[in-house]
């Protein structure tokens, strides 16, 4: 087995074979009955959220972000875990409302609300996290319609991003949030209306290595919120902090350690004590949560040699899995993790693309990876699958037929 697949191999192998769920592969497919699909272990997500609780202050409250999967049952499952869900849009909240969490759990966030969104959220009782002065138009004129004051928090886009993020969701100029410098103008005008104010939402990247880094950003987010309260209708209920955790994808990159950011949050809760009325920290975090528990699995259709180089060419690709072919943010494509799910350590190698059905030379899951040698039908194995996989692709390019996914 390579040194990139024992680094990133969440799941036991039995027999050379990759279980999940307690599950072994083949017995799986057989079970699911065709493939592509995706695939998440309980037991993995489960053994994520324990540790996030054990290096996390216990004051720290824990939230899913349901855009990183949003699958009913994975959701649903989380949801039993942690302490509140973020939604995305109307599709989302229902999704969240549906797995039982607590109305006053959910927070609603995205830059462009709709006015029937806006309505289901504030009929659902649900934290409507403000990104602009028309979403607080539209929710005085909703909160008067209803006769219920709907639930406010600010936005921020700060004045500063989360460094080293694969993403940067703060800083200079963003669609999202409303600019630190006019937040004081936003929360004026929510004391003029029929809204009940609870906090502020400052979330500045996402998928982040560093530790140092997100602590940084943590304290920076706390300390704005802090300076922003003063200008607020009421003392903050809630301080989300964002998330940022990031996951291991790619050779040479090596786990976040959570035990210097649980320090800094620590730190933080005590700050919140000393410095607010009472305010809840939170931490979303969603690829974090169910990154690594999801594999995406696709069946060897053609097996081809092409000027000496092989191409094994499968039943899923970038429709299926956008991001595992590099065209879902990465700058330079690299490689997630591959393998042949039946023979994971077993020999003989072979060095291999692994290509899709589609006729674009963008459908490619891994340019000449090293795994156990693949025949037609062999099951291949895209780890780190379990978040932005199926719902972040576009799948009906060429018409091929969707992936099944499943919680084992």
């Amino acid at each position: 087995m390579s040194e990139q697949m024992q680094r990133f191999a969440s799941f036991a192998v039995r027999g050379d074979e990759l279980v999940i769920g307690d599950t072994a592969l083949s017995q799986l497919a057989a079970r699911v009955g065709r493939t592509p699909f995706y695939a998440y272990d309980r037991a993995l997500l489960a053994e994520r959220v324990r540790q996030l609780r054990a290096a996390l202050p216990q004051a720290i409250s824990l939230h899913y972000a349901v855009k990183a999967n949003p699958m009913p049952a994975l959701v649903a499952h989380v949801a039993r875990l942690v302490d509140g869900l973020d939604v995305a849009s109307a599709g989302e909240l229902r999704v969240a409302l549906d797995a039982g969490m607590a109305p006053r759990e959910i927070s609603f966030a995205g830059p462009g609300k709709r006015a029937a969104e806006l309505e289901a959220a504030v009929a659902a009782g649900i934290l409507v996290n403000v990104e602009s002065m028309r979403e607080l138009q539209l929710l005085d004129d909703i909160s008067n319609r209803l006769g219920v004051p709907a639930r406010v928090a600010v936005r921020v886009n700060p004045d500063f991003e989360l460094k080293s993020s694969g993403m940067k969701m703060g800083g200079g100029p963003k669609q999202f949030g409303i600019d630190a410098e006019l937040v004081p103008e936003a929360l004026a005008d929510i004391r003029r209306r029929r809204l009940a104010f609870e906090g502020f939402h400052i979330f500045s990247g996402s998928q982040n290595l560093r530790a140092a880094a997100i602590c940084e950003a943590q304290t920076k987010a706390f300390e704005l919120a802090l300076q922003l309260a003063t200008f607020a209708p009421a003392p903050p209920r809630v301080i989300n902090l964002g998330g940022g955790f990031g996951i291991p994808y790619f050779p040479g990159e090596v786990p976040l350690d959570l035990a210097p950011i649980g320090r800094n949050l620590a730190q933080l809760v005590q700050r919140a004590e000393r410095e607010t009325d009472g305010a809840q920290l939170v931490v979303e975090l969603g690829r974090y949560i169910v990154g690594e528990a999801g594999v995406f699995v696709t069946r060897v259709i053609d097996r081809k040699v092409s000027r000496g180089e092989v191409f094994l060419v499968v039943d899923g690709g970038l429709h299926h899995h956008l991001a595992a072919s590099g065209n879902f943010g990465q700058v330079i494509r690299k490689n997630y993790p591959v393998c042949n799910g039946t023979r994971v350590f077993g020999e003989p190698r072979e060095v291999v693309s692994v290509v899709g059905p589609l006729c674009t030379p963008l459908d490619l899951l891994g340019d000449r990876v090293e795994i156990g040698a693949a025949d037609q039908d062999a099951l291949i194995v895209v780890m780190q699958s379990g978040a932005y996989g199926l719902t972040a692709s576009p799948t009906r390019f060429l018409s091929h037929p969707e992936p099944i996914e499943v919680l084992v």
